[in-house]
């Protein structure tokens, strides 16, 4: 196993923050519940993605899935990493839809989490075992 970290502990706290950045633009007026994402991709650059809520509840969007599809209308596909920024003091992990999404693109990216004010990072992989796949050679992931 390769010891070497997903993303720097800096790099991590800078996701982060764009991610909490994101979650300024959340509309949740149902659940309250404001939700950032920021995914990295190569080069540094980084798209943020908010969760959209709707009066009808299965229409909502999720932040992580939000900034996900925004990477995709800028012809970026395989994230290095995403962060994710609940309201403030809450563990915010991605939802297994999101999860399984993300996976979509690459199952390895690191996953930035803040847990007792620090970022944690794990891998999608680590919190989606088993991810549903029809075909790794369809389009999917590399």
């Amino acid at each position: 196993m390769d010891d070497k970290p997903l993303l720097s502990k800096e790099a991590a706290k800078k996701l982060l923050a764009e991610a909490a950045r994101a979650r300024a633009a959340a509309y949740a007026p149902y659940s309250g519940f404001c939700v950032g994402a920021a995914l990295l991709f190569e080069g540094g650059l980084t798209v943020p993605g908010c969760n959209v809520e709707n009066a009808s509840y299965s229409l909502s969007v999720c932040a992580e899935r939000n900034a996900m599809t925004t990477a995709l209308t800028k012809g970026l596909r395989r994230p290095l990493a995403v962060a994710v920024a609940g309201p403030e003091g809450a563990f915010c992990p991605p939802c297994g839809a999101c999860r399984q999404f993300l996976a979509e693109f690459n199952p390895d990216m690191a996953v930035v989490l803040k847990e007792a004010d620090e970022p944690v990072v794990y891998t999608l992989r680590e919190l989606l075992p088993l991810s549903f796949s029809l075909d790794e050679n369809c389009g999917g992931a590399d």
